[in-house]
């Protein structure tokens, strides 16, 4: 599978399951936005893919963070 010019958001990627689909995701080619509430956790991850990824903190049960991590998003990937 190739995700090559794809993007991708991934709630919960500072850890468990969702850092394992962002590494997924980005050894697949695609963009990947690491969003978690823990900012230093999303952050490693980010790391660890490298250019392709970027980290946003966010709570994703409050939706005026969600609302604000998805207009850094679209800022940040120029989208």
């Amino acid at each position: 599978m190739t995700l090559a010019g794809k993007s991708a958001v991934v709630s919960g990627a500072g850890n468990g399951i969702g850092r394992a689909i962002s590494l997924a995701f980005a050894e697949a080619g695609a963009n990947v936005a690491c969003v978690d509430l823990d900012r230093a956790a999303a952050e490693a991850t980010a790391a660890a893919i490298g250019k392709a990824a970027i980290a946003v903190a966010c709570d994703v049960s409050n939706e005026a963070q969600v609302e604000a991590a998805a207009r850094q998003v679209a800022v940040e990937t120029d989208r």
